[in-house]
């Protein structure tokens, strides 16, 4: 091999190795969320009304109620809470009463803030969703019910639908709010 053959090979492995630092550096800037651990937090199942239930006509009427929650753990780790409750009742009696608090650890980095919500409070619980409708249906037949498969949910359409249905008054006082912590937090950088 040449000298003018290695000084190329020695270049080349130099612009690759730049090359590499450089997509790295861009990939640690990436919005990066990883799933740490998913658990079942809490699960309880009633059935009040037993064995009077079973032996009544099986028309009941199913309420869910969805909710979640989320919480930093520190600068990167966020705790992210999907609770789930069904009722269902009978003839103005509860048949059962089930809640699931489905949670999980989720690294995220390099998100921007105005997408932060949407992360928590879409995104992390469609991940949980499917684990705490697995869990809900295994308790509803273990207590001799029916299966109970939940329909997929969309947390998109309802962060949205949740966000656009508060009254414009509060909307506006919200927002109001907002920027005045904004504005004391720019008269304490003063």
């Amino acid at each position: 091999m040449s000298e003018e053959e290695k000084d190329m090979s020695e270049e080349e492995k130099d612009m690759s190795e730049e090359k590499k630092g450089a997509a790295a550096s861009e990939a640690s800037d990436q919005p990066q969320i990883m799933i740490q651990r998913v658990y079942l937090k809490d699960l309880s199942f009633e059935s009040p009304n037993s064995p009077q239930s079973f032996t009544a006509d099986w028309k009941p009427e199913v309420g869910v109620d969805l909710n979640s929650q989320a919480r930093q753990l520190n600068e990167t780790s966020f705790e992210v809470v999907l609770r789930i409750t069904i009722t269902a009742t009978a003839e103005e009696k509860t048949v059962y009463l089930t809640e699931v608090q489905q949670a999980g650890l989720f690294h995220i980095a390099n998100v921007p803030k105005e997408s932060m919500g949407q992360v928590l409070g879409a995104f992390c619980p469609n991940i949980l969703f499917p684990y705490a409708r697995e869990a809900i249906d295994n308790l509803v037949q273990r207590g001799s019910f029916p299966a109970l498969m939940l329909a997929p949910v969309n947390f998109d359409a309802c962060m949205h639908r949740a966000w656009h249905s508060k009254p414009l008054k509060l909307l506006k006082l919200e927002l109001k709010q907002a920027k005045l912590r904004q504005n004391r937090r720019i008269n304490v950088r003063a």
